[in-house]
């Protein structure tokens, strides 16, 4: 399976905020909570300026030019997301066909994602685990088996996790050691381990901090 195989917190520093690619450990061992009396530290800085000619040149660092600003929110967004180039802008293409504002659809359609809807439930510590989960085939929508990680799901489908997981101890830690709220676009029955999306969520409903229309701009380019 394609993907980013950089170490998380290394992308997370490159970007200078927290992406949550760990799941729990986000919240107690982000390196980008570490520093030291206040000053700036190495993971303070993006990766390659920890130490040497780096270290005594921070301080020259070139202002991030116009076109730099849109590539980091689009490397950020993709990197939240765990979406590579060729599928982000096929997004990108589907939220330009759809109606409405082209960035809050390109949202949209990432958080409708199934391994990003089992994470928005609390099922998997990450999206990295859930979309893991999906691959091996543990949740099923409207009762039936879906292994396709990207598969976009819709208004009024149910998921739910497949009968031959109903027992895992891990899938149902997972929901308590959570520290996430379900959306309000969606519901879930931790009892049942069963969620269902109400509506697709709104711009003010998705919690991701991304400026989108720079991303737009990006490709508009």
């Amino acid at each position: 399976m394609a993907n980013n195989h950089d170490p998380r917190c290394r992308q997370c520093r490159r970007e200078g905020v927290k992406l949550y690619l760990k799941g729990d450990k986000c919240y107690s061992k982000c390196t980008l909570d570490k520093s030291k009396d206040g000053k700036v530290h190495w993971r303070d800085k993006p990766p390659g300026w920890g130490s040497g000619a780096g270290q005594q040149n921070s301080t020259m660092q070139k202002k991030i030019t116009e076109y730099g600003q849109q590539l980091r929110e689009k490397q950020k967004l993709r990197r939240i997301y765990r979406v590579l180039e060729k599928p982000f802008h096929n997004y990108l293409e589907e939220a330009l066909r759809l109606p409405g504002v082209t960035g809050e659809n390109l949202l949209r359609l990432l958080e409708l994602r199934l391994d990003n809807v089992i994470y928005r439930m609390g099922i998997a510590a990450s999206r990295a685990q859930a979309r893991q989960m999906v691959t091996h085939r543990h949740f099923t929508v409207n009762g039936h088996r879906v292994n396709i990680p990207s598969y976009i799901v819709k208004a009024g489908d149910v998921i739910g996790v497949h009968e031959s997981m109903a027992q895992n101890g891990g899938i149902r830690e997972a929901r308590v050691r959570s520290r996430r709220s379900v959306p309000s676009w969606m519901e879930f029955n931790a009892n049942a381990m069963q969620g269902r999306i109400l509506a697709e969520p709104t711009r003010d409903q998705i919690d991701t901090n991304v400026r989108e229309q720079l991303i737009i701009e990006f490709y508009s380019r």
